[in-house]
């Protein structure tokens, strides 16, 4: 079996996203989710890398699903250098398979002679959608988010609107 890595932003961390960890989880030796930032916040993200973390951890742990490995992944100029880093984050696995929705990515990685696999669209959660419902203050948003990252999202807006 592969080791299973999901890069990604997770702005925020969704069901969609578990769907995708728990796939990996049941065809992968290892599942590695990257948190791929910037030395700052981007323009779409609402949540520093740490709260993302933190989002992560508190989903997983309110599944049970206890192995998943979290490491950190700094966005790039060239798209090779941060392959290369996404690699070394997940500890050069032979047998890495890249789990992406974008075709960029998955195609990346199949260059440099690694599987990929396509990640299909959840029906019904978008993450720009749901980050415009936490900035809006939608509550909508809560339906979207595993329970353990719903928590923190919502002590997150609580001090933000404090």
């Amino acid at each position: 079996m592969s080791v299973g890595i999901f890069p990604g932003r997770f702005q925020p961390f969704h069901n969609g996203h578990l769907l995708v960890v728990k796939g990996m989880m049941s065809s992968s030796s290892r599942t590695v989710i990257a948190i791929c930032h910037g030395e700052g916040m981007g323009p779409d993200d609402l949540f520093t890398k740490l709260q993302v973390q933190e989002m992560i951890s508190s989903a997983l742990l309110s599944e049970d699903i206890i192995d998943a490995e979290i490491v950190f992944v700094s966005d790039c100029e060239e798209n090779a250098e941060w392959a290369d880093k996404l690699l070394e984050a997940a500890g050069w696995p032979e047998d890495a398979k890249v789990w992406s929705s974008s075709e960029e990515v998955r195609a990346l990685f199949e260059e440099l002679g690694k599987e990929s696999q396509r990640v299909a669209p959840v029906p019904g959660i978008d993450g720009e959608e749901i980050r415009g419902w936490i900035k809006s203050g939608n509550t909508e948003w809560r339906t979207k988010l595993p329970g353990g990252a719903i928590d923190v999202v919502q002590n997150l807006v609580d001090s933000m609107n404090k």
